[in-house]
């Protein structure tokens, strides 16, 4: 799990980390890491099994916070603790969730600091169980699931794999990564983009050759997948559709696999008229083979030339679609050149009617394809200009959501009340 940099949406927010009695509390605290190095605050509360695998010490040590354990509830300050610990929390996470705690949860019994606090604080609670198949896959754990999720709280897994009694099945707890997804999908339930639907494209697409080569570029998706993290960070139901790549997909979003231009046009002209936002980040093939082979071409014998024809201009056929449907509301392209920049992305604003587009020049090494940052200009409808700085992909997506945050509160703002 890869240190991150400052995220705003965990930027000075306040997380209790519930740690209990099982294996899996080793990943507690790197989640604990992680998350104080994005910028939360975390304070940790682990119960006595807990401290069992692991120490207070190492959270307080990850964390640069007190952790406290049932001891602490018996202090001196014993008395309002647990009101103390809640009153300026914006998130509970239990992770791991023991069967047993989460019996205790759902069943409103406070026996320990950890279920004291769960049930004082007013703050969301996302669960993470970890226990054996069995014990997940029991009746009684159904049920008290259940009864938590009834409640609005968040679970957050668990995946398949083996367990620590050597039992393959249901019951790991997910990986810091994924649980630090769920935990940005918990703070952004209620941001500026909360009942908006954003449509995502990208990576690059393939168009084959014969069943064994294909036409890439050199396109990995991360600018799109970033771009759909940060739609969900700012509440927004995301539909990310995705050209081959080994990423991620995003904690939230729904993720559609396309591999050819053909196969992107389609699904964008299918989901588009339903969505809010379209973000084309996508670097689409312009050109494919003009015939597939249906067998692999052998070495001997094989043609001198590739014939090659045009693909849909998936943005041109999205302008002709909106001017039906009127939607989506707004559409951001994005223009990947190596020589004439602003021109050429001008031009494909304005010939497709979007309302930004993102400019990158594909030749800095440190930039465009491949790379974890990006140096951009964003230039919208009425002819400004905003040039950014050589910045992470992540941020740069920050920066692009905030754009169509504002133009969406334009249009609203236009609006008859």
């Amino acid at each position: 799990m890869t240190p991150p940099t400052s995220i705003p949406i965990l930027k000075d927010r306040r997380v209790l980390l519930g740690v209990t009695g099982s294996i899996a509390a080793y990943k507690a605290a790197e989640l604990a890491s992680w998350l104080t190095q994005s910028g939360a605050q975390v304070d940790v509360i682990l119960s006595d099994a807990a401290q069992h695998f692991v120490s207070p010490l190492t959270f307080q040590s990850l964390t640069g916070r007190r952790a406290y354990v049932d001891a602490d509830l018996w202090g001196t300050e014993g008395h309002v603790l647990h009101v103390g610990l809640t009153q300026s929390a914006h998130l509970l996470v239990v992770a791991p969730a023991t069967a047993n705690t989460i019996a205790k949860l759902a069943h409103g019994q406070a026996d320990n600091l950890l279920t004291i606090v769960a049930l004082a604080a007013p703050c969301p609670l996302l669960v993470a169980p970890a226990m054996d198949a069995g014990m997940f896959e029991h009746p009684a754990t159904q049920a008290n699931l259940a009864v938590l999720r009834e409640r609005g709280v968040i679970i957050a897994g668990p995946a398949e794999g083996r367990m620590a009694s050597g039992m393959i099945g249901l019951g790991r707890m997910l990986e810091p990564a994924e649980l630090a997804g769920y935990v940005r999908l918990a703070f952004g339930r209620d941001g500026p983009l909360a009942g908006r639907s954003v449509v995502v494209t990208a990576g690059g697409t393939q168009e084959p050759i014969d069943p064994v080569r294909v036409i890439v570029n050199r396109s990995t998706g991360k600018q799109g997948f970033a771009l759909a993290q940060a739609a969900i960070d700012r509440g927004a139901q995301v539909t990310l559709i995705s050209g081959p790549t080994h990423l991620p997909t995003p904690i939230g979003a729904t993720r559609i696999d396309v591999q050819t231009a053909e196969e992107m046009s389609r699904r964008v002209l299918e989901t588009a008229p339903q969505a809010d936002v379209l973000l084309m980040a996508a670097a689409v093939a312009d050109f494919r083979p003009a015939q597939t082979s249906e067998h692999k071409i052998k070495k001997t014998g094989a043609p001198r030339s590739l014939s090659l024809e045009p693909t849909d201009d998936i943005l041109s056929l999205v302008s002709k679609q909106r001017k039906r449907s009127g939607r989506p509301d707004v559409v951001v392209g994005f223009a990947a050149e190596s020589q004439d920049l602003l021109e050429g992305a001008r031009a494909k604003l304005h010939a497709k009617g979007l309302s930004l587009i993102v400019a990158n020049d594909i030749t800095a090494l440190d930039s465009g394809f491949a790379a974890d940052t990006n140096r951009v200009t964003l230039l919208d409808a009425d002819g400004s200009l905003q040039e950014l700085p050589l910045m992470s992909k992540a941020a740069v997506a920050d920066v692009v959501l905030a754009r169509v945050v504002s133009i969406l509160e334009g249009i609203n703002s236009r609006l008859p009340s």
